[in-house]
């Protein structure tokens, strides 16, 4: 009986034998492999086994979609759509969920919730949405049911099963860390993971924040149960050179009592509704924390609420290095 090509290339990398490892996977993917091909586009994202190499990655996933490996088709999908390894292209994403959706159901289900949107040729929302300023001082502005009930759902089933306990920045070693100010769960959508959908909300909360898509941090999703809050705090960085100028805060669902944004400076509440999203500055126009942006996401009486939330930097943010405070 054969070995599996991807097993043993796993053992040899294991047994720090990159080189062999590489080559067993190469050698298996020339032979229409789509596993193998599927494995060591993996490797060159990850960059742990071999260099980290986003165009290397793209030509393997493209090869392995080419065989019929559908979760490659997917990875395929969302890095189109971010530029990873390449420009992004929109146009491209699309049409490749196209064709994967006429095999694929969880593609064809992505096609559907995106075909309800208003979009341009980019990605982008068509038409601008109107937003209701609620504070000036720090300057806070709610846009209502900028979510549809759909696209909320999506964000918290997409990633409900990657849920691990919220960490904060250590402001001396810029390290993640547990920490009372922030008990609650949750989880990133790196680059390999956003759907097409998530990569057009994406795109609309850039719209919504006036800034550019590829200034974002990968969407933070957090679920808060009972009791979870998160204490009084700043989302500017100390110290950081390309800043968290902005938040953005999409709440995504209902049924759940307390949990309310809570402003310090001027004692502004902000009653979680589903779809909502809330944009809020962290800086002062001389880049400095603005102070009265300090706020705090406020316990959780009953049920569970789920945020969806999206910092923006100053300047481009490479989503392939992200680290909280990096």
């Amino acid at each position: 009986m054969m070995s599996d090509p991807v097993e043993s290339a796993r053992q040899a990398a294991a047994s720090d034998r990159a080189d062999e490892a590489v080559t067993l996977l190469e050698t298996a993917g020339e032979s229409g492999n789509a596993a193998a091909l599927a494995e060591l586009a993996v490797w060159y994202l990850r960059g742990d086994i071999v260099a980290r190499d986003l165009a290397k990655a793209r030509i393997m996933l493209r090869r392995a979609v080419t065989v019929g490996h559908v979760d490659a088709a997917l990875m395929e999908i969302a890095l189109a759509a971010n530029g990873s390894g390449s420009e992004p292209d929109w146009p491209q994403a699309l049409g490749l969920l196209r064709t994967a959706a006429t095999t694929d159901p969880v593609a064809a289900e992505h096609l559907v919730l995106l075909d309800k949107m208003d979009l341009d040729h980019e990605g982008y929302p068509a038409r601008p949405a109107a937003g209701e300023r609620l504070s000036d001082q720090p300057f806070v502005e709610r846009f209502p049911a900028a979510l549809s009930p759909e696209e909320c759902l999506h964000i918290a089933t997409l990633t409900h099963g990657w849920l691990e306990p919220a960490v904060v920045v250590d402001p001396r070693t810029g390290r993640n860390i547990a920490h009372p100010i922030r008990t609650s769960d949750g989880t990133l959508v790196g680059p390999t993971q956003e759907t097409l959908v998530v990569a057009a909300l994406n795109r609309r909360l850039a719209t919504l924040t006036g800034t550019r898509v590829e200034q974002g941090e990968p969407l933070s999703v957090l679920r808060y149960t009972p009791g979870q809050e998160y204490r009084l705090h700043l989302d500017a960085l100390p110290g950081a050179t390309n800043q968290r100028i902005v938040t953005a805060i999409a709440y995504l669902n209902d049924g759940f009592e307390g949990g309310e944004t809570w402003f310090a400076t001027n004692k502004l509440t902000v009653r979680p509704r589903p779809g909502d999203v809330l944009v809020f500055r962290n800086v002062l126009s001389n880049g400095k924390a603005d102070q009265a942006s300090q706020h705090a996401g406020l316990p959780v009486r009953r049920g569970t609420k789920w945020i969806a939330t999206r910092w923006i930097r100053q300047n481009r943010y490479d989503p392939w290095s992200y680290r909280e405070g990096a």
